[in-house]
């Protein structure tokens, strides 16, 4: 008889955002009469930009003619697109990349799920507390997390995250070989400064660690001084990998388009004691397990650097940050406590009293038909906090906010 993956039977419940979709079904099935206003889900609601569409047109056009059809690609994108976003978001940076130091994949989720397929069975895992869940849940899958105990699992080591530290990670006290960190951080909406994240740095530098960052809201960042890449720190090239997506930054949720930088000089080390670049071990997996983004699809990213696609998708980005604004104001006038919304697209806020998370969730449905993610399922110290979204359109984020006084 097969013999099932035993790690995925230790993972309690359902993927926090399956488990929202239930719930909200149920309500839809016993209320059709309520139209819910969505501020769970981090999903976009504008479409493409026009730059982007005409691109992706031109992409499907040639591939209709026997002259500009393409058939497999390359494993780790077309040239014209890696040196898009080496030249619009990286040297406009001031950072040089090398063309192989960075790979495009179909989505940000998929490689910082995937990128643990490089770590070693016994890899230690540092994570923040709370966190995206799929750096948690995808380490748990491979094993490296031990057992699932009461709100945690032994293996993981959480680095708290609060209003208390001003959701900013103490690096750990013990031996670890991976930190995740995600910034403009999601769930909490916060950044770190570029002294905190040199500290973070320097520290991964002394203690051999290895940094998988997360930069997926990083269009977002309106705050003068604040890095939007890892690469802006000295010596961030010799510890880090770097993870980014079209997903939030230009609207592609459904149209599926990231990048990922691993450089040359991010090492790891074999059971014998050599150093090994991690670049040339993801080549591998890549071409083993992955054919690449759809050349349409490339194209319409491709564009999202032109000088057009600039102009389109900042103004796109302005609108949800006028709804984080929004959501701020609303919250902050009816007594809530509230973080983020200034340099992300993320609202984190206390939760009154001393109802859960998953409680206020249903209140909140219930009462005001407003979704959003209950703050527990994003870890322990996610309990006691809520998060919303400013992807909704302004007129809705406008009504949900005045539906939060029947709450």
């Amino acid at each position: 008889m097969f013999h099932v993956n035993e790690n995925f039977l230790k993972i309690p419940g359902s993927y926090l955002f399956a488990e929202i979709a239930q719930r909200v079904q149920r309500f839809r099935n016993s209320h059709p009469e309520t139209e819910l206003i969505r501020l769970g889900i981090g999903d976009v609601t504008q479409p493409l930009v026009p730059a982007v569409i005409d691109a992706l047109h031109r992409g499907v056009e040639e591939m209709a003619h026997r002259e500009t059809f393409k058939g497999y690609g390359p494993d780790y994108g077309y040239d014209f697109l890696i040196q898009a976003i080496l030249k619009g978001d990286y040297e406009s940076r001031g950072i040089c990349l090398d063309r192989d130091e960075l790979f495009i994949s179909d989505g940000s989720k998929c490689d910082v799920g995937s990128i643990q397929e490089l770590f070693s069975p016994d890899a230690r895992i540092a994570v923040t507390d709370p966190v995206y869940p799929v750096y948690v849940d995808s380490n748990a899958m491979a094993g490296r997390a031990g057992d699932f105990t009461g709100d945690h699992w032994n293996r993981i080591v959480y680095l708290p995250c609060s209003a208390e530290n001003g959701f900013v990670p103490e690096m750990p006290q013990e031996p670890v070989d991976v930190l995740y960190l995600c910034y403009p951080n999601n769930p909490t909406g916060t950044v770190l400064t570029r002294e905190q994240l040199q500290h973070i740095v320097e520290w991964a530098r002394k203690e051999h660690v290895l940094i998988i960052y997360d930069a997926a809201y990083r269009a977002y960042i309106t705050t003068e001084g604040i890095p939007g890449s890892i690469y802006e720190i000295p010596g961030a090239e010799e510890v880090a990998i770097e993870c980014c997506s079209f997903s939030k930054t230009a609207g592609f949720t459904g149209t599926r388009c990231a990048y990922m930088v691993i450089p040359h000089a991010v090492k790891g080390m074999d059971e014998k004691g050599r150093l090994v670049e991690l670049n040339g071990l993801w080549k591998r997996r890549t071409s083993t397990k992955f054919n690449g983004v759809s050349y349409p699809v490339q194209c319409g990213a491709a564009a999202v650097f032109s000088p057009e696609g600039q102009v389109q998708i900042r103004k796109v980005i302005a609108g949800y940050m006028k709804n984080a604004a929004i959501i701020r104001e609303g919250l902050t006038r009816r007594g809530y406590e509230v973080w983020g919304g200034k340099d992300a697209p993320y609202i984190w806020l206390k939760i009154p009293g001393h109802q859960t998370s998953w409680d206020f969730f249903d209140v909140l449905l219930e009462k005001a038909g407003v979704v959003g993610t209950p703050g527990s399922g994003f870890g322990p110290c996610g309990e006691g906090y809520f998060r919303l979204t400013a992807f909704n359109t302004e007129e809705a984020t406008r009504a949900a906010m005045e539906r939060f006084s029947r709450i």
